[in-house]
């Protein structure tokens, strides 16, 4: 597991992949790093509401929010592992955590 329990008051949300929980947090340092790479978070946002988020650029979110993701590395979790579980799991499976991450990005705690 990442960094233990969720706790959604922290905007924290789980992601259960090939039997191991994940846990994501949007951070301001995580969506900072995502902003740098993925381009404006009000334009992501959009993107995503219009169905036109792409692969790359979900992976790219959920990895910059991964809780422990450097403990995570050691184990074995690349980016293009975690992409490859993601489609192993299918997307219906991350679109809960995707709209979790979306709202604290736009609603705040």
């Amino acid at each position: 597991m990442s960094g233990g329990a969720v706790n959604p008051a922290r905007g924290e949300a789980a992601l259960d992949l090939g039997g191991e929980t994940l846990v994501l947090r949007p951070s301001f340092a995580a969506l900072v790093a995502a902003e740098e790479e993925l381009g404006p978070l009000f334009a992501l946002v959009e993107r995503a509401a219009d169905g036109k988020l792409t692969l790359a650029e979900l992976v790219g979110l959920f990895w910059h929010c991964l809780v422990d993701r450097e403990a995570l590395h050691g184990k074995g979790l690349s980016r293009e592992a975690l992409g490859e579980a993601l489609l192993a799991a299918g997307l219906a499976r991350a679109t809960p955590v995707l709209k979790a991450i979306l709202q604290q990005i736009l609603a705040g705690r």
